[in-house]
């Protein structure tokens, strides 16, 4: 009888456990459509309460911006996202922690020229007062 319930109460935390993880999956998920959302709009008070404030935002062209130096060039307008669509999407969450790695295309223009990249993102969440900020950002370009 001890080792049924036993059992039980294992099954039902395994349950638990899977379902808090898939939801927070989830979660993240909806925190990288509000991110592509937000940028696209340029809505920057959205960019201000999704990006960490020590944020490494890694360009694919190599460019390592601050979460000051990323939203100043959005901002100025020198960098504008027309689209960002994301093709596939991989949630690993740890804790309050997650990484997201993406398959993605972005459209837009940088330094007055035009861009439209397919690209292998991988963005490092972080749960901050039970909201996911984005710590950092890499990107890398894939063949078309």
């Amino acid at each position: 009888m001890h080792r049924k319930l036993a059992l039980g109460i294992a099954g039902a935390f395994f349950v638990f456990c899977f379902t808090a993880a898939a939801g927070n999956a989830d979660s993240v998920r909806a925190a990288e459509k509000q991110w592509a959302k937000a940028v696209v709009a340029r809505d920057f008070a959205a960019l201000e309460r999704i990006l960490a404030p020590g944020l490494i935002y890694a360009h694919s062209t190599g460019v390592i911006q601050t979460k000051e130096e990323y939203l100043g060039k959005l901002r100025s307008g020198r960098q504008r996202y027309d689209a960002i669509e994301h093709e596939k999407t991989t949630v690993k969450v740890y804790g309050d922690a997650a990484v997201a790695h993406s398959i993605v295309v972005m459209k837009g223009e940088s330094a007055g020229k035009p861009f439209d990249n397919r690209l292998m993102m991988m963005h490092f969440w972080v749960k901050e007062n039970g909201a996911w900020r984005l710590a950092a950002h890499q990107t890398t370009r894939l063949e078309k």
